[in-house]
C-alpha cells in the first residue's frame, strides 16, 4: 500500500479544507455533505455522541453559529492508497482559553468524493 501518493494527498488537503472553512462559516450543508450520509457514521464530540448522519445532521442544525472562529496546528493528513485517509489537528479558539481542542477524522472516497466516516473532538487544558 502506497502512503500519501500526491494527488490523493492534494485532493483529502483540500477536502480537509473545505470542511474546515464550512466549519468556522457555519456552512451546515456543506458540513452535512461531508459527512458520508450512513447510519455507521461517528461523530464523538465535545459533549456529545452522535450515530448516524441523522444524528451529526440534526447537531450541525442546532448548533449555535457564535464563536466558531478557530486557529488550527498541527495537521496531518496522511492517506493510505487510493480511497482511506486521516486527518488530525489541534485547534484554538479565543472562546476556551487555556484549552487546546483535537480533531481527528477518517476519511473514505465515495462516489459522491471524499467523505468523513468517523471524527473525535475533544478538549484538554493546553500545557
Amino acid at each position: 500500500m502506497e502512503i500519501n501518493i500526491p494527488d490523493v494527498k492534494a485532493e483529502v488537503e483540500a477536502a480537509f479544507g473545505r470542511y474546515e472553512q464550512a466549519l468556522i462559516t457555519n456552512d451546515v450543508e456543506t458540513l452535512q455533505a461531508l459527512f458520508f450520509d450512513h447510519p455507521l457514521t461517528i461523530r464523538y464530540g465535545i459533549g456529545e455522541n452522535l450515530y448516524g448522519h441523522k444524528e451529526i445532521s440534526a447537531f450541525r442544525q442546532a448548533r449555535s453559529p457564535a464563536g466558531l472562529m478557530r486557529t488550527t496546528s498541527r495537521t496531518v493528513i496522511t492517506t493510505f492508497g487510493r480511497d482511506f485517509a486521516t486527518a488530525s489537528t489541534l485547534f484554538h479558539r479565543e472562546t476556551v482559553p487555556g484549552k487546546v481542542g483535537r480533531q481527528m477524522q477518517t476519511w473514505v472516497r465515495t462516489p459522491d468524493g471524499w467523505r468523513v466516516v468517523a471524527a473525535h473532538v475533544s478538549l484538554i487544558p493546553e500545557t
